[in-house]
């Protein structure tokens, strides 16, 4: 492959924002999207990871797409649904955001971790990564089956070339850590802001 499995998604991250500054849903998710062939390199370990963070991108777009003028900002579908008092149902699109930004933020600590931590294996990297983020918000199910996932980390060494193409992987992975993690922010940032930051899963 041309560049990195990140060359895409850096690209993609120069539309997030419009000229005035707020997030626009479309490149938002397509920058999630364009991630997610990382988590194919991972195989069986992730397979969990990636069946939610698709579901909810799918949620979102489909919600876009019912009317792209209306939902061209990504926090509208939320404000929707705040006015309507249906944020906290468990198919709502803020849960949808809410899980998304969650699973994007344990995907970039475990960016951070590869780079920063050369001598761990890939489980100690996805571990450290997972009690870092996700798993306060996971009830007991949900974070057994991720420590179960975890065990099937591939190898950290043939990761690295997978993922690697024809780039620098080490840059490119730093630059997206540090060029997505804004956004992630600014999303819990809304979120608390309508006091909906720190829901659990049921």
């Amino acid at each position: 492959m041309e560049g990195t499995v990140f060359t895409p998604s850096l690209e993609a991250m120069k539309s997030v924002k419009s000229e005035n500054g707020v997030i626009l849903t479309k490149p938002f998710l397509d920058v999630c999207k364009l991630i997610l062939p990382v988590l194919d390199k991972f195989g069986a370990a992730m397979s969990l990871v990636k069946t939610d963070i698709g579901g909810n991108i799918t949620r979102l777009e489909n919600k876009y797409l019912s009317d792209p003028s209306k939902y061209e900002h990504l926090y509208s579908m939320v404000q929707v649904e705040v006015e309507k008092k249906t944020a906290k149902d468990s198919s709502s699109c803020t849960n949808g955001l809410l899980w998304l930004t969650r699973a994007m933020d344990f995907l970039v600590e475990l960016f951070k971790n590869l780079l920063e931590y050369p001598d761990w294996t890939m489980s100690q990297v996805c571990t450290n990564s997972y009690e870092k983020t996700l798993k306060k918000w996971h009830g007991w199910l949900a974070s057994s089956s991720f420590k179960v996932a975890m065990k099937l980390a591939p190898d950290r060494k043939k990761f690295m070339e997978v993922i690697g193409g024809t780039g620098d992987v080490n840059t490119d992975m730093a630059k997206f850590c540090a060029e997505f993690s804004p956004f992630l922010a600014e999303n819990h940032s809304f979120l608390a802001s309508v006091g909906l930051d720190d829901l659990k899963a049921s």
